[in-house]
């Protein structure tokens, strides 16, 4: 009896599977390196100005997200250099503990300051400013209500909160309503981006802020690509609409206009004193170092004193707007400085830019899943320091290339 059990014991234990077998099974990337259509981690070998070098080859740099141009501007790089001379390269802990500098603190009053807040709070990225507020604020019994299209760090973001999570048509403020009428009651948080990153259209936000009122919603942009980009002086989306007192929170980053890496969250003094004891991706993450803090404040001065430096970079994206509707290319419902140019197929995508790259031109792809399956596109974003010389030499590049794969006649 006893070995029978033994035997009918062991026949029931089934092969495990081995959780790296997905990685062998992971092909796509690689046929597209073969194919030579392989887009991504390409090497930069300079600095992230309008032109760039990549294997030792020039290019026009028209996928970046340096807005302004000051990745390479002499104050924001000095301020660096002067930052690492007196701070070192690193804090050596997070915020919450060891980790908080002078310049941290300064930095925040600065930016609270610009972006007319009672108050910020500085995290070492982006990424993590989204993971930790949305996480934080949105309780088990509470909602977060976000665009379709929000970014990933706004999807994660409430995928680490203990509250339901709902999406909403992109911009369209009808499914937005319906939503915040189903969940009459509950504490909601309505998180979108001011800017959306793949289409470069921006929010409905005077009609959201009139729903958000209606039905006491609490409203948190992610205006990455808006800070620097939209406003009368760069101060962003809220500032674009005049409706900077109706929005709750308005979180940025500093890989885009402000030319380093990093971001912060803006609000009422009491929100960010929670937040600042809330937030694990805050709590549990090493300070930003001191370089990059410096290199924000430095880039916060010039968007104040270079006004001219926002009216270059919408006399380049209107002039790339009307440039690429004139030769026939789709780029949807774009309004900003990101200009997407509509493909369709995926691998049509792929043979575009690597011709584009022939051709000395830098773009980026997105495909499923960053955009919906078959809208495909590529997309450029441009810089108050490209050249008119430089914009013709591009629009030039897409028609050609444009013409080969039938996209336009």
């Amino acid at each position: 009896m006893d070995g029978r059990l033994v035997q009918d014991s062991s026949m029931a234990v089934k092969k495990a599977t081995d959780i790296f077998e997905k990685c062998s099974k992971f092909t796509r990337a690689k046929e597209l390196i073969f194919a030579g259509l392989y887009p991504y981690f390409r090497v930069i070998e300079s600095a992230q100005d309008p032109e760039v070098m990549i294997n030792g080859r020039r290019m026009i740099m028209v996928g970046s997200n340096n807005y302004l141009g000051l990745t390479n501007h002499p104050k924001v790089k000095e301020a660096a250099i002067n930052a690492v001379k007196k701070y070192g390269s690193g804090c050596a802990g997070s915020r919450f503990l060891n980790g908080t500098l002078t310049i941290h603190v300064e930095l925040e009053e600065k930016l609270a300051r610009f972006i007319r807040k009672e108050a910020a709070l500085v995290f070492s990225t982006g990424f993590q400013v989204n993971l930790g507020v949305i996480s934080a604020l949105v309780g088990k019994d509470d909602v977060a209500i976000i665009d379709k299209m929000d970014h990933a760090s706004i999807i994660d973001g409430c995928r680490l909160s203990y509250g339901e999570v709902k999406k909403f048509r992109h911009n369209d403020m009808a499914d937005l309503e319906r939503m915040l009428q189903h969940y009459d009651g509950k504490g909601k948080l309505i998180v979108v981006d001011g800017v959306f990153s793949m289409e470069g259209d921006v929010v409905n936000l005077p009609r959201l802020v009139e729903l958000a009122k209606a039905y006491g919603a609490r409203i948190m942009i992610d205006d990455a690509h808006g800070i620097g980009v939209l406003g009368r002086t760069g101060r962003g989306t809220a500032e674009h609409f005049g409706l900077e007192s109706e929005v709750d929170l308005i979180m940025g980053t500093y890989s885009k206009s402000l030319a380093s890496i990093g971001g912060f969250i803006a609000g009422s003094e009491d929100i960010i004193h929670f937040i600042k004891h809330s937030a694990r991706s805050l709590i549990f993450s090493a300070s930003p170092p001191p370089a990059s803090v410096a290199a924000v404040s430095a880039a916060v001065d010039i968007i104040e004193n270079e006004p001219e430096r926002i009216a270059r970079l919408w006399d380049n994206t209107r002039k790339m707007l009307d440039g690429f509707r004139s030769l026939g290319f789709q780029v949807g419902p774009s309004e900003t400085p990101i200009i997407p140019i509509m493909v369709g197929d995926g691998e049509t995508a792929f043979k575009m830019a690597m011709m584009l790259q022939e051709e000395g031109i830098f773009t980026n792809v997105a495909v499923s899943p960053a955009v919906p399956d078959g809208k495909a596109l590529i997309r450029t974003s441009y810089m108050a320091t490209h050249t008119d010389e430089q914009l013709d030499r591009v629009l030039s590049a897409f028609e050609k290339v444009g013409k080969k794969l039938g996209l336009i006649s």
